[in-house]
């Protein structure tokens, strides 16, 4: 098999996305945009064995994360209903659909739809593609007896230790983000972009990158320009504005304290003088009620000032 990522894709019948252990933002972005770039020529799936918290809910596609490895095989559980209640099980095929008959004993109800749970096992992915991690602590899914078979590539921005030798194709390389490097290899293989995949690697780029302030760079700034000529939206757009206020004010508070302090400060003291004319001190409340007479009367009176010379 050739080892461009290309040629892995178009010979690949089934296709596994696992993402790392408590992933970040930008390694869901980057596993989610790669499953709605393929979804449409391939059969792909992509897991998570740690839970989606409400941090990724602003990319698109998040509800196609999967905590269940594979979807070979389907299983049906009642949940609360006793397997000794059941007399036997059937099947037939009518008009070209399967149907399923659970019979249960005399006198015993059938199981309630609300009892009826549908899952999936088995992985029947012939590439599985992992994202992002360090180790193989981060994702154990690849240790499955039904991965034995499967071809495995790595993409992330640091290569990846496999205690298990397995062999691997790795597209890692130094970058800003995962979701920097799922940008390359879309464009570089030619497969289509479209404006939900553009946001989602916009996302996970401008995340990573604390906001383009670490480890972006030239190349970095041509992907975030090209992502946004097809349409994708920043992750600063899709978040309002957040406003902070003082400790202990609420808006329009602040406006009004602003005021009354500006009321004070233009506020013009008012002085007292003494008998002796070489000091002041300012009113207060009581001084500001006494009249001002005990200064000398001449004080009030005009001043006409005499010269002994004319010059």
């Amino acid at each position: 098999m050739e080892n461009s990522f290309r040629s892995i894709i178009d010979q690949s019948k089934s296709i596994l996305i696992l993402l790392p252990t408590k992933p970040f933002l930008d390694q869901v972005a980057a596993g989610l945009s790669l499953h709605l770039c393929l979804r449409e020529e391939k059969n792909i799936q992509i897991s998570s064995s740690s839970p989606v918290t409400v941090e990724f809910n602003r990319l698109i596609g998040v509800n196609k994360v999967s905590s269940e490895l594979g979807n070979k095989n389907l299983i049906i559980r009642f949940s609360n209903y006793k397997a000794s209640d059941i007399e036997k099980v059937s099947y037939d095929i009518e008009n070209g659909q399967f149907r399923l008959t659970v019979i249960p004993k005399q006198r015993i109800k059938p199981p309630a739809k609300e009892q009826i749970e549908l899952s999936y096992s088995g992985v029947s992915a012939d590439t599985v593609v992992i994202i992002g991690g360090a180790n193989e602590s981060h994702f154990p899914a690849i240790t499955s007896k039904d991965l034995a078979g499967a071809n495995l590539v790595h993409i992330g921005t640091k290569d990846i230790s496999l205690s298990s030798n397995k062999n691997y194709i790795s597209f890692s390389r130094p970058a800003s983000s995962v979701s920097e490097i799922i940008y390359s290899l879309i464009k570089e293989s030619g497969f289509i972009l479209d404006q939900d995949i553009a946001t989602n690697l916009l996302m996970g780029i401008e995340d990573a990158s604390d906001n383009f302030r670490r480890g972006a760079t030239a190349e970095t700034f041509a992907a975030v320009s090209d992502l946004m000529m097809v349409g994708g939206k920043r992750l600063s757009e899709s978040i309002p504005p957040k406003i902070t206020y003082p400790a202990g004010t609420i808006p329009g508070q602040l406006i009004k304290q602003q005021a009354v302090q500006a009321k004070k400060t233009m506020e013009v003291p008012q002085y007292k003088f003494t008998k002796q004319g070489t000091s002041s001190q300012k009113l207060d409340q009581k001084d500001n009620e006494e009249k001002v007479d005990d200064a000398p009367k001449d004080w009030l009176e005009p001043k006409i000032f005499k010269g002994t010379s004319i010059s």
